[in-house]
């Protein structure tokens, strides 16, 4: 393996890595070296993705955690302390979409949970890991963001607010820490299968509709994310800091 991509004795906390996205990262980055924490609301998926993992003598720790609630979130980092050692890489993966319909007609409990999971909870998560970055003089943030972000929406509205918001707490944040060697990049996928976008993607002539205006003419899956995600983690990127990468299969340049 390439010095670049090795994430040996690198402790990452991955968010909603039990399926899709974040656990396609969760297994790339352990196969890189990286000790990765498996974590999302249920215990016993946690469990089951690291014992997995563990099998094929990688390191993994499950600790489930609800990051829409600030004490979990808090938990979460304080057990990986415990249990692991300090935090080197977060990746910020776990988001919620509870609506899909006109961006004014969006409930206020929709709302609400939206910006508390996909933006709020990012911020308190990228918080509670910065004391083990700066103290170390060294740290990765990743955000999956999603294509969403830069292009408007009849019926994604609220949640496409959101990911734009993830790419301004990246740049932000970028700003703030990059004299202390602490990097926050991002990842802004267009339609990839997993369970999370099924509705997208689960009716045939859609898939196919969607695939079409992709140059690749595929949609995406969660090993096309996870490695961009690798190489944002690792020192690869390490002079790239305050950017969200576009993987969208080539939709955003294709023809129409």
């Amino acid at each position: 393996m390439s010095p670049l991509f090795d994430l040996s004795n690198q402790v990452a906390v991955i968010t909603g890595s039990t399926k899709g996205i974040g656990l396609a990262a969760a297994e790339h980055m352990a196969r890189c070296g990286a000790h990765v924490v498996i974590s999302s609301r249920k215990e016993d998926s946690c469990q089951k993705v690291a014992e997995t993992l563990r099998a094929q003598g990688l390191k993994a720790t499950p600790i489930a955690a609800n990051i829409s609630k600030d004490e979990e979130i808090d938990k979460l980092l304080d057990e990986t302390r415990r249990q692991v050692g300090p935090v080197n890489i977060l990746v910020c993966n776990a988001a919620v979409n509870p609506y899909f319909g006109p961006f004014l007609d969006t409930p206020d409990d929709a709302f609400e949970k939206t910006i508390g999971v996909n933006i709020k909870s990012n911020m308190r998560l990228i918080k509670a890991a910065m004391p083990d970055f700066v103290s170390q003089g060294a740290g990765s943030v990743v955000v999956v963001s999603s294509i969403a972000a830069f292009k408007g929406s009849k019926n994604l509205g609220i949640y496409a607010v959101t990911k734009a918001a993830d790419t301004q707490i990246i740049r932000n944040i970028a700003v703030a820490y990059g004299d202390k060697n602490i990097r926050v990049n991002g990842v802004a996928p267009a339609v990839v299968r997993t369970d999370f976008a099924k509705a997208l993607w689960e009716d045939d002539t859609r898939a196919q509709t969607v695939a079409d205006s992709y140059a690749l003419k595929r949609l995406g899956t969660p090993d096309d994310i996870a490695g961009a995600i690798v190489f944002l983690s690792s020192n690869a990127s390490s002079w790239m800091t305050g950017q969200t990468l576009i993987i969208d299969g080539g939709w955003s340049i294709n023809e129409r």
